[in-house]
């Protein structure tokens, strides 16, 4: 599998473009998705999922466009529906631009295939209420949105955040990982699941 980051919009948050294959899947749309239908139709690719970690508006503007552009379906967490009501969802939060409203799936954690590949949706509350991880077995890969960071973890002091269970997420769901694991965040670098259990300050008992 090959990844591609597109940080996009206001926060320039990473839009990853899995690719295996002819076909793709977008984990997550910061902003205007011009970049990747651009990057799609120059490889020839068909995208076959759009996967939202969480319904944060900074992870959402370009969803519209992208899903009518392409017909690809929208997978999400409907524990994070409520968000799509409030400023922190919807925009407007701190001078953000609005979303474009959307339709998306309730997407349960467990087996399924995007991109041609076994994919495994993980349930990891703790930045948002309905906070999903989207892990790739066969390929060593997971997209963990705003949970996990580089040598840090997501906020939770917004509508829903809960610190204790965001931290109890990463220790079941992604620190059970092989330790090759790439670990790619909604912002900054890619990391490892080695990296994080060894150095990240928020896990000191797994130095």
């Amino acid at each position: 599998m090959k990844v591609e980051t597109f940080p996009l919009g206001p926060l320039q948050t990473n839009s990853f473009l899995a690719c295996s294959g002819d076909l793709a899947a977008v984990c997550d749309v910061g902003g205007d998705p011009a970049p990747i239908l651009a990057y799609l139709k120059k490889n020839g690719l068909t995208l076959t999922h759009i996967l939202l970690t969480h319904l944060h508006c900074d992870h959402l503007y370009g969803v519209a466009a992208l899903a009518r552009a392409t017909g690809a379906p929208v997978w999400g967490s409907g524990a994070d529906r409520f968000l799509m009501d409030t400023e922190l969802g919807g925009g407007g939060l701190m001078g953000l631009p609005l979303v474009a409203p959307f339709e998306f799936v309730d997407a349960a954690p467990g087996e399924v295939e995007a991109a041609g590949r076994p994919c495994r949706i993980l349930a990891t509350p703790g930045h948002s209420p309905g906070g999903l991880s989207f892990y790739f077995p066969q390929d060593g890969v997971v997209f963990v949105g705003d949970l996990l960071f580089s040598r840090s973890v997501g906020r939770t002091d917004f509508p829903g955040g809960d610190h204790g269970q965001l931290l109890a997420s990463v220790k079941e769901w992604i620190f059970t990982l092989p330790g090759d694991t790439a670990v790619y965040p909604g912002h900054g670098p890619a990391t490892t699941v080695a990296q994080e259990r060894r150095h990240n300050p928020f896990f000191s008992e797994f130095a």
